[in-house]
């Protein structure tokens, strides 16, 4: 475990540990790191309870969050809000089958003592009557905690459609808002897609904009809770290794993938509306892009990461259409919510170019695509030749440094060595961190799960500033507007193009590579693709 992470769990052990003793050395220990003890109560409120996302992601994440002693039971309440009528036992019943996957029978009393602590209000997303039920439902638990008006917290986490995000937010505000004269807090966390484009998502910005601080909002993109995502900036700016290397003079080309091998399978509907770059690349990918491309900011607070993520941004060129390539597998259409004419794309790869010192000429080429051959999310840095091949081995293929995102999380770099024998030849190889090798006592958390732990704990850090003596959150791993302002301008023309059918996909079989003019574009843009070497994850037999 990192030095970081263990940092983050001694702290949370302090602020949950009962002994005077402990409290008093903790205390010491918060004021030299910037922490500052939060007592109110927690209550997190999971809107559109009832629904897919929250009973499939939310509410796991939170249980496991629990589970593992980072949410306190005598500290926390959770309230599911939708408009479903349901009692607290239907609610937990609903959700129960979702929680037990992997729960073994010592931890079945763990899963009943998190279930007791759900309690389930029903009302309408846009009428006040519901909300103000919610917001009694609340204030009781808050005053059965004993805990003060105005030091409480309180955590909306919106597993809704974005459709209703303003009129959600509206009642939220009018509502069940904490008053925070005491340290407490009210947030909002939001899940993508963030708009369609650039117009609505400035639209949707702006609305919400009008009824909450920026300090307030949380959008989340879960693929910035990855554990190797996590791990990039730490990877980059942390090893003397990277750091003469990373740039123009010795990197190719670099790949940011993302591949599934099933389709839409039941949101072929709601994905029609989107398609895949909506859907995959213009968040997903391009959150992984800007750690990968970014410069080194002046420390890790979280407006310092996030300026370097707009700067990087900024310095997108336009995308050209002869550097994209759609496609649409067949049988995408078969499915009844799917128009016939639909011209969405499941599978796109896009050429970004990035005009600045350390990037120019280098392509970022980002591909996704479902109903493809494989299963797999991962970042590809492809070296350059060696100058003067004295061992002619360049057919062989160039040097990769290979991050594995999902599944079977890895590093590995794809070296050319010597053949063990007794003749000089040469074969591909590779070094290898598995996580799952190298790490096998230790769980590797879901996105969600530490990023809903990001706005309550970890959100406690404080940035002591004599003039405000406040307590912000650490929006590190969260995306600031400007951010979701830039990211849309690099492909709302693009998207208008496909949108208007001025670019239209090329079918492709199911479980294929996708289009074989996606491997052409590759091969254009620079990229040597290997033959004869696979990276097969190690095993522990």
């Amino acid at each position: 475990m990192s030095k970081g992470c263990n940092v983050v769990n001694s702290f949370l052990q302090h602020v949950s540990s009962e002994s005077d003793n402990t409290k008093s050395e903790s205390f010491s220990e918060e004021k030299d790191m910037g922490f500052v003890r939060e007592v109110g109560c927690l209550s997190i409120i999971v809107l559109g309870a009832s629904g897919d996302l929250a009973k499939k992601k939310t509410f796991p994440a939170l249980f496991h969050l629990f589970a593992q002693g980072f949410l306190q039971e005598n500290d926390v309440h959770i309230f599911g809000y939708a408009r479903t009528k349901l009692t607290d036992d239907d609610l937990r019943a609903r959700i129960r089958g979702y929680l037990q996957k992997g729960v073994s029978a010592e931890q079945e009393d763990v899963l009943s003592r998190f279930l007791l602590l759900i309690k389930y209000v029903s009302g309408s997303y846009d009428s006040a009557d519901g909300f103000q039920l919610l917001n009694k439902a609340i204030s009781e638990h808050e005053i059965s905690k004993k805990s003060h008006p105005g030091n409480s917290r309180r955590l909306f986490y919106l597993a809704l459609p974005p459709s209703v995000y303003p009129s959600v937010c509206r009642m939220i505000r009018q509502n069940c808002m904490n008053p925070s004269d005491l340290g407490g807090w009210t947030r909002i966390v939001v899940e993508k897609p963030f708009g369609k484009d650039l117009n609505s998502a400035e639209d949707l910005s702006a609305q919400l904009g009008e009824l909450f601080t920026e300090e307030q909002l949380y959008r989340i993109d879960h693929y910035l809770g990855k554990e190797l995502v996590q791990n990039l900036l730490v990877l980059r700016f942390a090893n003397r290794l990277f750091l003469p290397l990373w740039n123009r003079d010795n990197i190719a080309n670099i790949q940011i993938v993302f591949r599934e091998d099933f389709g839409t399978e039941g949101r072929g509907g709601y994905f029609d509306e989107y398609g895949i770059i909506r859907d995959i690349i213009q968040n997903h990918l391009l959150q992984v892009f800007c750690l990968v491309a970014m410069e080194k900011p002046i420390s890790l607070k979280p407006e310092h990461v996030r300026d370097e993520k707009v700067k990087v941004l900024q310095s997108v060129l336009p995308i050209k259409h002869e550097e994209v390539i759609l496609g649409q597998y067949e049988g995408y259409k078969d499915d009844p919510t799917v128009s016939d004419s639909s011209n969405a794309p499941t599978f796109a790869t896009v050429v970004l170019r990035i005009h600045n010192e350390r990037w120019e000429g280098v392509p970022f080429i980002l591909k996704a695509g479902k109903a493809l051959n494989s299963r797999k999310a991962e970042i590809r840095v492809q070296f350059k030749d060696v100058p003067g091949d004295i061992f002619k081995c360049q057919k062989q293929g160039r040097n990769e440094f290979v991050i594995r995102l999902q599944p079977s999380e890895a590093m590995y770099m794809k070296l050319t060595l010597k053949k063990p024998g007794l003749e000089m030849s040469t074969i591909q190889s590779e070094l290898d961190l598995s996580y799952g090798l190298r790490y096998q006592e230790v769980k590797i958390p879901e996105a969600y799960e530490r990023l809903i732990l990001d706005t309550n704990y970890i959100l406690t850090t404080a940035l002591f500033n004599p003039m405000f003596d406040s307590i912000r959150g650490d929006q590190q791993h969260f995306v600031r507007r400007d951010e979701l302002k830039v990211a849309w301008e690099i492909f709302t023309p693009l998207l208008h193009s496909i949108d208007d059918g001025e670019l239209k996909p090329i079918p492709y079989k199911p479980g294929s590579r996708g289009p074989e003019e996606a491997d052409e574009l590759l091969a254009k843009a620079g990229y040597v693709q290997t033959h004869g070497y696979v990276w097969i994850p190690p095993t522990l037999t």
